[in-house]
């Protein structure tokens, strides 16, 4: 019997989920067994999963469930340089050259295990079969603006926490923008066709704020792209691979500019390929804007769990999406699940 195991997050400031109890039932109903961890931090509670017919397991012992057990989790696991010898479903970030992804992948390699990446779950057109994007544009969106209007108010932006609903959100971001001056406020989206780009225009759209959407037949002249400095915030929605152009260069920090703030909600800093040459690093929930330069000032956020703002909504939005695919874990050697692990044996 296919055995699916849900652990707790470990990651600080992660409490999604990838599988609802609704979802769990549909599983189990499927001939799968499903065990879920408790969880002091996961925004739906473990009731539903008891209700379902889960089994339920302390929480973070997912290294002692037994060997067949296939791990699903999203974000990181700790960071002990332990061997990974069970499978696992999981956000890896380990195929882009990214620092650690080095280090993931030896762990599997020592442990005998193997990485089904939920970034590299693709159907037969190489399309992802499931995404939290929608839900990290709107949040990233929601940030680049806190970090303008912190400007606005001569500091740089404070923490940011979770929301209920994306209508809290929307209701205090508009709270705090009527006591600023928009006129010179507006944005400029590449990647807006996409899920991430279709969440950041309809969070900015909720707020009056005018966008400018560019996608693939914007940016396909490759740059440069000056249009980025006009405007007062910049979204990069576009994921960083091989042959994606430099929106952002080093020098945007001294060229004349608009350009007040860079929400590069893709992510993607020490890959190889980032498209933002100003930064370096992630963002955090406590510091979420990175100062790179002072008059005029430049903002960079990039804080890379983002839909963890508006878990319930963006946990289920993501597991209805996946559960298709959680439906055929019984036939690991085909379809999404092979591909997947076609892809960890390439980069292995």
């Amino acid at each position: 019997m296919t055995h699916l195991w849900v652990r707790a997050e470990q990651r600080e400031n992660e409490d999604r989920v990838g599988l609802t109890p609704a979802g769990a039932s549909e599983l189990i109903k499927a001939g799968l067994r499903v065990t879920v961890e408790q969880s002091s931090v996961r925004a739906i509670g473990i009731d539903g999963y008891k209700a379902a017919g889960c089994e339920i397991a302390p929480e973070n012992s997912w290294p002692d469930a037994p060997s067949n057990a296939i791990i699903f989790g999203l974000k990181e696991l700790p960071e002990d340089g332990s061997p990974l010898p069970h499978r696992h479903i999981m956000f890896g970030h380990a195929y882009k050259g990214q620092a650690n992804g080095r280090v993931l992948l030896d762990r599997f390699k020592a442990g005998g295990g193997t990485l089904y990446d939920l970034e590299y779950l693709v159907d037969e057109t190489g399309r992802r079969v499931a995404a939290f994007g929608y839900w990290a544009g709107y949040a990233g969106a929601a940030v680049t603006l806190r970090c303008w209007m912190a400007q606005q108010n001569g500091a740089i932006a404070g923490p940011v926490g979770v929301f209920k609903s994306s209508g809290t959100l929307v209701d205090d971001l508009q709270e705090s923008l009527q006591h600023l001056d928009k006129s010179t406020l507006n944005a400029l989206i590449i990647g807006a066709l996409g899920r991430v780009g279709t969440g950041a225009s309809d969070l900015l759209k909720a707020l009056d704020i005018p966008v400018t959407k560019w996608d693939m037949a914007e940016t396909a002249s490759g740059g440069p792209f000056p249009e980025v400095l006009e405007h007062t915030l910049f979204l990069n929605c576009i994921l960083a691979r091989p042959g994606t152009p430099v929106f952002v260069p080093q020098s945007s920090k001294t060229d004349p500019r608009q350009l007040r703030v860079i929400g590069d909600i893709a992510c993607d800093p020490d890959s190889d390929f980032s498209p933002i040459k100003v930064y370096n690093r992630t963002t955090t929930w406590t510091e979420p804007a990175l100062r790179v330069h002072d008059k005029p000032l430049l903002d960079v956020t990039a804080i890379d769990n983002l839909p963890s703002m508006l878990p319930v909504e963006s946990s289920q939005d993501y597991a209805e999406q996946l559960l298709p695919s959680l439906l055929t874990l019984a036939t690991l050697d085909s379809g999404v699940w092979a591909r997947a692990e076609t892809t960890f044996n390439e980069h292995l």
